[in-house]
């Protein structure tokens, strides 16, 4: 099996990790994305976050460690310190299954209509390739909802979107050494993206992040 999500996937180490909050949702967040990590990025994550859950892209699991109803939780990541790091600042006991797999490759059997809710958080950015590329990882999550469930995120939009000028210079570095690719990503091809697998979407921009949530899947 090819990990296609490798190099983005690379940068979550034991050290990044442990400055992850304070770099990304605190100063990154509030200054150069311009989306403030508990006013909008924690609330949209509480709204649609289903009985039971997968989370695509885990971070150090912040957002779940945050929400302590959740108890039926699986998570999926290709960076193996990230999944211990989120499981154990959640709570194994939380946890159901720690999933390592590459969002670009179809989802394992035992995974699909399972979920009430899936949550890509600041995954899609850290992606390869073009928009209409990652539409395959929108795809191969959708199919682990079950017909009533949402899938819902957020992610860092392109150049078109207006960064600032700490915004313009992390991109430039992030994009160079592979943490993003998402300089021609945008709100329009995103909500394509998702309109291709659910009747009912939502996006909208804060800063110059994108939140969404996608519901009654397409069959």
């Amino acid at each position: 099996m090819k990990n296609l999500s490798n190099k983005g996937a690379q940068a979550y180490t034991p050290l990044t990790l442990k400055l992850y909050d304070w770099w990304v949702l605190g100063i990154s967040n509030r200054y150069a994305w311009r989306c403030p990590t508990e006013d909008v990025l924690l609330n949209h994550f509480k709204k649609h976050l289903g009985r039971k859950h997968l989370d695509i892209g885990v971070g150090t699991g912040f957002y779940l460690s945050q929400l302590d109803h959740a108890r039926d939780i699986t998570l999926m990541d290709l960076n193996t310190h990230s999944l211990d790091a989120a499981r154990t600042r959640i709570g194994p006991q939380r946890i159901d299954s720690c999933v390592e797999h590459d969002v670009f490759n179809e989802f394992p059997q035992a995974l699909h209509n399972s979920f009430d809710s899936v949550s890509l958080f600041y995954l899609l950015h850290c992606l390869p390739g073009l928009p209409e590329d990652k539409a395959r990882a929108i795809k191969n999550a959708a199919a682990a909802l079950n017909a009533n469930g949402t899938l819902y995120g957020a992610t860092i939009l392109g150049d078109s979107a207006g960064h600032n000028g700490f915004g313009r210079k992390l991109m430039k570095v992030y994009n160079k050494i592979g943490i993003f690719s998402n300089r021609q990503d945008n709100a329009l091809h995103l909500k394509q993206a998702l309109e291709d697998c659910f009747e009912e979407v939502s996006v909208s921009t804060v800063g110059v992040v994108a939140t969404f949530s996608a519901s009654k899947k397409r069959v």
